[in-house]
């Protein structure tokens, strides 16, 4: 940082600028990868859960795509089956009682 702030005071010089720019476009592709995959694997996840193919997730790559993946997946019927619900389970009295006797 204190490189920066003396290059800048100094006057910028031919050699240090393309050192930098160097460094930013080693950096940049790595930074934008990071991104893409920060956004498509929930959506490749989410897709798939839903029952539509987890292809869909690349529309983000689009520009205005993710508004229409986000939109097909709010308005869809989606193909899943909706767990069961468990019903209600009566509780054994309180106190245990106890067994019976034998009956002949």
């Amino acid at each position: 940082m204190n490189y920066l702030a003396f290059v800048l005071q100094q006057g910028p010089d031919q050699e240090a600028v393309q050192h930098m720019v160097m460094a930013m476009m080693a950096i940049l592709p790595l930074i934008i990868l990071v991104g893409i995959a920060i956004v498509l694997i929930p959506f490749w996840f989410i897709c798939k859960k839903a029952g539509f193919s987890p292809w869909l997730s690349l529309l983000n790559l689009i520009p205005l795509g993710n508004l229409v993946l986000i939109y097909v997946l709010a308005f869809a019927e989606w193909k899943v089956v909706p767990a069961p619900q468990p019903g209600w389970i009566p509780q054994p009295p309180y106190p245990p009682q106890p067994p019976y006797p034998p009956q002949a």
